[in-house]
């Protein structure tokens, strides 16, 4: 039997030809083995290459400047800046906040998202809803943050495929009144469209299947101040809404802050909602001092 030969893949593999960036030397020696957000510049002024954040700045960069997958832009990097924060909170909302503000090359998370929406159950049949209509800060009922529409009933029909849920009553297909939907044939729905179930009954196995995507109101009645401490620095996060204002170091700077506008935001709520509700964090109230 003849034996088959095989001709060599040719494939590209970034660190046969990496070089590690040298000229980014000097950008490396201050940097601290803290907490933080650390910014890669090109030759832009404006449209920096990558944000990133850790709680160990100079760990993380350097773990950047020795992944030859990461060569393309570290070619094109000319220096890295970082600010310091006291912890991992800070950290991660000035990530996010400059992100949004910066839209960097490299960052494909964590950008502006104006199609933001969520499932409203005010009735019986969830209604997708955005939040440029609506504040998800203090609108009950809502049930996940999703990136647009489709995405929104993508999960709304996992949970209907999960649990036999009625596509019908979800109002994600047409149904023909007293006539069971085509799933229920198929065993994939209980009944509640031709009553094998009752609405009830269905309503609530609808509100337990979706309990893990329940959103939190902003449960204080004005902004807050989350505070974090290392040894030698102190920062006052101040939190309106699930919307971070800024931070500052003492609370008489914190006025200022609190008069801004404060809409929800669905990185803050991401970021703050364990902290803030575990219980484990130090809060400030500002409308009451508490």
């Amino acid at each position: 039997m003849a034996r088959r030969l095989s001709t060599p893949r040719l494939e590209f593999e970034a660190a046969a030809i990496y070089e590690y960036p040298e000229h980014l030397r000097p950008s490396l020696e201050a940097l601290p083995s803290l907490p933080g957000v650390y910014i890669f510049h090109g030759e832009s002024e404006t449209l920096p290459l990558y944000i990133g954040k850790s709680v160990n700045l100079r760990s993380r960069v350097l773990s950047h400047l020795r992944t030859p997958d990461e060569a393309a832009m570290l070619r094109q990097t000319r220096r890295i800046t970082w600010t310091r924060t006291a912890g991992e909170v800070g950290a991660l909302l000035l990530e996010a906040k400059l992100i949004k503000e910066q839209q960097p090359l490299f960052n494909k998370r964590l950008r502006r998202n104006r199609q933001l929406c969520s499932l409203l159950m005010d009735g019986t049949q969830p209604q997708v809803v955005y939040a440029k209509d609506i504040d998800f800060s203090q609108q009950p009922g809502l049930y996940g943050l999703f990136a647009n529409r489709r995405a929104a009933l993508e999960a709304l029909k996992s949970a209907a495929d999960e649990h036999q849920l009625c596509y019908g009553l979800l109002g994600l297909e047409a149904v023909t009144k007293g006539r069971g939907c085509f799933r229920s044939a198929l065993r994939r729905c209980a009944g509640a469209c031709c009553g094998k179930e009752s609405v009830e009954a269905h309503q609530q196995r609808l509100l337990a299947a979706l309990a893990r995507l329940q959103l939190v109101c902003w449960p204080w009645q004005g902004a807050i101040a989350l505070k974090e401490q290392a040894d030698d620095l102190t920062d006052y996060h101040i939190i309106h809404n699930w919307l971070w204002l800024g931070s500052v170091n003492t609370l008489s700077e914190a006025r200022a802050l609190t008069q801004l506008p404060a809409g929800f935001d669905h990185d803050g709520y991401k970021i703050l909602c364990k902290p803030l509700l575990s219980g484990e964090a130090e809060i400030i109230d500002l409308l009451t001092g508490g």
